[in-house]
């Protein structure tokens, strides 16, 4: 795997182990990143999908982090402008709840916590005669409108991925990390391929233990540590159902429990609805929707949409399991979203990542990697506000699509949108010389050709017929099971060699 020791190991493939990779290698730091499963396999495939400064944390004091959250919108969106896009949020009120003074005053924070470049401030609605209080019941009369963003969020793990493989990083998917130990100055790993069986042996000067919700688990099996910090296992869970109503716009609802409920626009045809907070004392397999979540989120939803949201409408549910770092709090809900960075300053570091939410991974990302600084002198300085991750140079999306569909007029200008979304400037690269979507191979339905499926198994780490449906696309929504099982099987005869190294070396 290597002749030299690499600089860093970082274990764990969602968002903050892939933005740590990401960004250390392009301060010149030799990187591996080894993922036991799929890259986003678990709690970074499993958001709310928002890129948000969280205004129910201003009522936790949170300041701080909601600071940092509300600045981050403005930096990715100009980083990645094809999976991630501003969003306007209708809070309808509530009489019973929270105060149309509280609120207001929430707003002017989250309006002015942080700068706006792009994104237009709060404003009051009157939402009788307004097509956004349509939907609604006839006696939420007033509500407020706010910004926030959008984001794919296991994308958003495969750009950062792939942007550290282009800058030198190894990363090995379906890759555990079953022992560590220092010695003579270095961290000594086993590697087990999850497929074969196979075990390598890797040397590294630095380790970074971004496992996620198993990140206490691992020291403790693995390195032989008894950590001082730990985290609280919070499961969200989320409902996909008909679409609800019309309009880009989301809703943002209050509950009488004092949480929180998001509507949002889904996948073009489709509603989300999420998300809950249920304290787990551990992980048993993946995470699934339990009756009382979902009973719980068609209640709230149906608190607001004149038309009760039923079960009937539900097409899909998918639930994650964050990793909050234990702050003590008993309320799930009231648990820190911030995160912790523990790093063991010994000869060889290790550095062990606790919390964090998918708004803030760069900026955790960056702070991970300038803690480490002291161990690498020649490490060059942050960078990543400032490039732009694969497929996001393109600058505005609207302007590149007309741009694209000009350039293509054999094809679809809707499936062009579809694919845009999700590689943006990589568009010209999946579809190479093809005219028609005749040139491109296998139609597997849901506008998934075998050219794009070829592209997702060999740049982007795809593996099995999920990692295609679920996380780099969302295609498994409307196709049928027999198509699902069809791609299945072409991806397992038409498997390429992955070795995760890279195609080329650039630096920021």
């Amino acid at each position: 795997m290597q002749q030299q020791p690499a600089d860093l190991l970082v274990i764990g493939g969602g968002v903050n182990g892939t933005g740590i990779a990401r960004d250390a290698a392009g301060r010149g730091l030799s990187v591996i990143l080894a993922e036991r499963g799929d890259l986003a396999g678990a709690t970074s495939q499993a958001a709310t999908k928002l890129i948000h400064g969280g205004l129910r944390y201003l009522e936790q004091y949170e300041f701080r982090l909601v600071r940092e959250a509300l600045g981050e919108r403005e930096v990715l969106l100009r980083l990645a402008p094809h999976i991630i896009w501003p969003l306007r949020f209708v809070l309808p009120h509530h009489p019973g709840l929270r105060p149309a003074w509280m609120i207001r005053i929430g707003l002017f924070l989250y309006d002015h916590l942080a700068s706006r470049v792009s994104l237009p401030g709060s404003i009051g609605l009157a939402l009788t005669g307004d097509p956004r209080g349509a939907p609604l019941k006839p006696h939420f009369k007033r509500g407020f409108e706010y910004s926030d963003g959008w984001v794919d969020d296991a994308r958003l793990v495969v750009l950062n991925a792939m942007s550290a493989r282009e800058l030198g990083a190894e990363i090995h998917v379906r890759t555990a990390v079953t022992a560590a130990r220092r010695e003579n100055g270095f961290w000594h790993a086993t590697l087990v391929d999850q497929h074969s069986g196979a075990s390598r042996d890797v040397k590294a000067r630095g380790i970074v233990n971004a496992a996620g919700p198993w990140v206490r688990d691992l020291l403790v099996s693995g390195f032989g540590r008894q950590p001082k910090n730990s985290v609280r296992l919070i499961k969200g869970s989320h409902i996909v159902t008909r679409k609800l109503f019309e309009g880009e716009h989301c809703y943002i609802f209050q509950n009488a429990d004092g949480r929180v409920l998001f509507a949002i626009p889904y996948e073009h045809d489709y509603t989300l609805i999420g998300t809950t907070d249920v304290a787990l004392d551990k992980l048993d397999g993946p995470p699934a929707i339990s009756e009382a979540e979902t009973s719980y989120l068609l209640e709230a939803a149906s608190e607001y949409f004149a038309k009760p949201v039923e079960r009937a409408d539900i097409v899909w549910s998918y639930a994650g399991v964050r990793p909050l770092y234990d702050d003590g709090e008993n309320d799930p809900s009231a648990i820190t979203r911030d995160y912790v960075l523990d790093l063991e300053s010994d000869v060889a570091p290790l550095l062990s990542v606790y919390g964090g939410k998918l708004t803030t991974y760069r900026r955790l990302s960056e702070h991970a990697v300038d803690k480490l600084k002291p161990f690498y002198p020649q490490m060059r300085g942050a960078w990543t506000a400032g490039k732009a991750l694969p497929g996001g140079e393109i600058g505005d999306f609207e302007a590149f699509l007309a741009d694209l569909t000009r350039r293509h007029p054999g094809f679809d200008a809707a499936w062009l949108r579809q694919l845009a979304r999700r590689h943006g400037g990589h568009c010209d690269a999946i579809l190479g010389q093809a005219t028609s979507t005749a040139d491109l191979g296998e139609f597997f339905g849901a506008g998934l050709y075998a050219a794009e499926v070829d592209w997702l198994m060999r740049r982007e780490w795809a593996v099995d017929a999920d990692d295609v449906l679920w996380r780099r696309t969302k295609c498994g929504l409307n196709m049928s099971a027999a198509q699902r099982e069809r791609l299945q099987t072409w991806m397992q005869t038409h498997r390429p060699n992955q070795t995760g190294q890279a195609d080329g070396m650039q630096q920021p």
